[in-house]
């Protein structure tokens, strides 16, 4: 008719491209779902191999551990455990239960405590800020002792109340432990969330420090996957309440011509 206009629409061209938009969107939250549970999965699967949890019965090592705090400590093998190292062990001659000390001295080493109130490893003094502040808890004097090749020297970080290497001078071993007994190397106080140990910079001058176990990137393959996998998971509800605030939006807009 004169005077009319028609105006035409081409079927389906505003809604095949939100249908294909929709479909990518799904296809990339499929994706961070299982991109996600790979990594959640992977990283405990991860941890369960390279680390132990413990806990620490006594106060021997406080304050960097305290009685019944829980540590993860990484499967090291007993030659790989250098000065400074806060190990796991076993030895027959002190308990049948595995015990956490402080490595201070390897084999070869001379070790003494103490002339002026530090202790001294192959004549040097060691600078331990790991100590309790209290000057008693931190003595513990004992003679020069010479650590055999394959073994090491142990104490507890409260040295007065430690049952620690000086409490077995007398031992056939001189109190060493031998590498062969450690089990593990703790890399942090997981319970309550105390976080990764301090590096022992007291040892540097003697040799190099031994390197922290991969805890931190287990952790962020597990934080990582689960928040992949919630994004993932959060999208099919987000994308329907979009598409539904959509659609009322356009029958206003076509209510109201």
């Amino acid at each position: 008719m004169s005077g009319q206009s028609t105006t035409r629409t081409v079927p389906g061209s505003g809604g095949s491209g939100t249908a294909r938009t929709g479909r990518t969107g799904q296809v990339l939250s499929n994706v961070a779902v299982a991109l996600g549970l790979v990594l959640f999965l992977g990283g405990f699967a991860w941890g369960a191999v390279v680390y132990r949890p413990y806990t620490v019965p006594t106060t021997s090592m406080a304050p960097t551990i305290d009685a019944g705090e829980r540590v993860l400590a990484e499967r090291v093998d007993g030659g790989e455990v250098r000065r400074g190292d806060v190990v796991v062990f076993r030895d027959a001659t002190w308990s049948n239960a595995p015990m956490v000390k402080r490595v201070v001295a390897v084999g070869g080493d001379t070790v003494a405590c103490c002339g002026d109130g530090k202790l001294t490893v192959n004549g040097k003094e060691i600078d331990e800020p790991y100590l309790p502040d209290d000057p008693m808890a931190r003595s513990s004097v004992f003679p020069e002792v010479t650590v055999p090749k394959g073994r090491l020297f142990l104490l507890g970080d409260e040295r007065s109340g430690s049952l620690d290497s000086t409490a077995h001078l007398t031992d056939a071993a001189g109190g060493t432990v031998s590498r062969d007994a450690v089990q593990a190397r703790v890399d942090a106080v997981v319970w309550p969330m105390d976080g990764m140990l301090a590096e022992p910079t007291g040892f540097k001058t003697l040799g190099p420090l031994s390197t922290p176990g991969p805890l931190a990137s287990v952790l962020a393959a597990i934080v990582g996957g689960a928040v992949l996998v919630l994004a993932g998971a959060a999208y099919g509800p987000l994308a329907k309440r979009a598409a539904a605030s959509r659609a009322r939006a356009g029958a206003g807009s076509s209510g109201g011509r």
